[in-house]
């Protein structure tokens, strides 16, 4: 609510906003305040938690909660009244690194079997629940619990055996996510390897070979398709597939078709003589190729990586750029075709920049999306030969290696470069080009 002025003579009136104004102020403010918060808690929990874990040492195992196992026992046999059994149970602390604090045990003793003594620490009431506070269970401590117990005549009319009853133990145990204990160790460890500055490298270069391929491919099927000609539709359907097929079904057609032994590819090479022996296109690090008379190392595995990424991922920028495309004015090239510019002239004076917002848009959604790619590098070569990516990295440090705090340091990096390019993009892209 603004608040408006007027004047008169040479003094000002300013009007402000009445109690009524103030009063629904209030209330939309208070009534949009709640979905304010949800957002935020979906959208910074998240982040805020990997944070947290990137400085905790905690590992996988760390975040299943330690617990006292017990197996039930009956030693002896009932036969007749006066006859003594033992029930005996084995309590043993699952972890050897963690206590379990404040366990208590609960049990239903059948009728008609009266104990002959009970430990100090349990109890036994008139409906025959057992219960024991048994305290602290230090880190892969065991304990065994026996209590004696004599039949009755009511035990021998109504056997029951003791362990149709299920034995119930609780305990807690301290949180290591809720610890004060920090350590920097993740990022040591998780950066102090010798590939990293490898893995570092190899991650900037598939995003941006995806990124550039996956634009470049998508300028030229829309420039393709923004011509009308029979069958327009069929074709553009055609060239969606790509980007609708489940990944584990692309990927799988790929994995099949370069396949060094029984892949299509493979063959039709070996056929056409162009190679004399077969090639191992997720297997191989990188291959000698002569260019120029100068032998170049190509790396093999992530340029088919790259070549997958923009393959699958093209159609999304054919739709946007052809939606833009379709929207540029007639006018500009029908005058253009009236001054004898040639189709490439026109593209570069007339197309591109009219598309120049959007592909910029473009490359920033597609470079944020391919810098956070998992699923397609772990699906094609598991993130061996050369193709391992910071992402690859946080899961095999998470859950390869199951230190879970280094994978969230290197989760920690991920967010930090992402948030450092969009700086930059933001910083250097005018607004009327940009977002």
């Amino acid at each position: 609510m603004t608040e408006s002025s007027a004047s008169v003579g040479d003094k000002p009136l300013v009007h402000r906003p009445g109690r009524l104004s103030r009063r629904e102020s209030r209330l939309a403010f208070g009534m949009t305040l709640p979905s304010v918060f949800i957002v935020m808690a979906i959208v910074l929990f998240p982040l805020l938690a990997t944070f947290w874990i990137s400085v905790k040492p905690i590992e996988l195992a760390d975040l299943r909660a330690p617990e006292v196992r017990t197996r039930e026992q009956v030693r002896g046999d009932v036969t007749a009244v006066g006859d003594e059994i033992i029930l005996r149970y084995k309590l043993r602390n699952s972890s050897r690194d963690k206590a379990v604090l404040a366990v208590t045990l609960e049990d239903i003793v059948p009728a008609g079997l009266d104990p002959l003594a009970l430990d100090p620490r349990c109890t036994l009431d008139g409906e025959g629940l057992l219960f024991c506070v048994l305290g602290d269970f230090d880190a892969g401590q065991s304990e065994t619990l026996d209590i004696p117990v004599r039949s009755t005549q009511a035990f021998i009319d109504n056997p029951v055996s003791a362990k149709d009853s299920d034995v119930v133990v609780r305990g807690s145990s301290v949180n290591p996510l809720l610890t004060t204990e920090l350590t920097l160790d993740n990022f040591r460890r998780a950066f102090g390897v010798r590939e990293f500055g490898t893995v570092l490298w190899t991650t900037f270069v598939y995003t941006i070979g995806g990124t550039a391929g996956a634009l470049v491919l998508g300028l030229f099927a829309a420039l393709l398709l923004n011509q009308t000609f029979r069958g327009r539709a069929v074709f553009r359907g055609f060239l969606l597939f790509p980007f609708v097929a489940p990944v584990i079904a692309a990927a799988f057609t790929w994995v099949v078709m370069l396949d060094p032994f029984s892949g299509s590819l493979n063959a039709l090479l070996l056929q056409m003589g162009a190679v004399s022996e077969p090639i191992n296109f997720f297997g191989v690090r990188s291959v000698d190729v002569q260019f120029f008379g100068l032998t170049v190392p190509v790396p093999m595995a992530l340029s088919v990586v790259i070549a997958f990424e923009a393959w699958r991922y093209f159609p999304l920028s054919f739709l946007f750029i052809l939606a833009r495309m379709q929207s540029i004015p007639q006018d500009m090239y029908e005058a253009a075709d009236m001054d004898g510019a040639s189709p490439f002239q026109k593209f570069w004076a007339l197309s591109l920049p009219q598309l120049t917002g959007i592909m910029a848009v473009l490359f920033l959604l597609r470079f944020i999306w391919t810098f956070n790619k998992f699923d397609d590098i772990f699906l094609l070569t598991g993130g061996n030969a050369g193709t391992r990516t910071l992402t690859v990295q946080v899961y095999e440090q998470a859950f390869a290696l199951n230190n879970l705090g280094a994978g969230a340091a290197v989760a920690v990096l991920v967010f930090v470069l992402l948030a450092v390019f969009a700086t930059i993009y933001f910083r250097a892209m005018p607004e009327e080009e940009g977002l």
